[in-house]
């Protein structure tokens, strides 16, 4: 049998819901997919998810490291920017550049210190 990867979803730290939720719903523009907490006082673990994008964000000590990194390929990068820039969140402005591969790229930083890299090809025959 081949391997069909269906979706992946990394696992990003955090520590504090309610900045989580304002960074990934409020300026993101993720959406929470679902969410689950043992016995109500537990730590959080919620998925959110925008535009294929799926995201398990978890306050469990073991699930990830503090201050991952995800890759991402998209297309319209710029408008995403231009989303992001017009909703003037205090905490972050990012700009976009040109790498040496040939792509656009904006990094966003969460309040916890992961990051996601989005990146769009120059390369109009790229297939992403």
């Amino acid at each position: 049998m081949t391997l069909n990867v269906l979706q992946t979803a990394p696992i990003l730290r955090i520590f504090d819901v309610a900045k989580a939720r304002e960074f990934y719903v409020d300026f993101l523009g993720f959406t929470v997919d679902w969410e689950h907490q043992f016995e109500g006082v537990s730590p959080i673990y919620m998925q959110v998810s925008r535009a294929g994008l799926v995201l398990h964000l978890s306050e469990h000590h073991g699930d990830a490291c503090p201050g991952s990194t995800v890759f991402v390929r998209v297309k319209g990068l710029r408008e995403f920017h231009r989303e992001l820039i017009d909703k003037q969140y205090g905490y972050l402005r990012p700009g976009l550049e040109q790498t040496f591969h040939q792509s656009i790229g904006m990094e966003v930083t969460d309040p916890f210190g992961n990051r996601i890299r989005f990146d769009e090809s120059l390369n109009a025959n790229e297939r992403t």
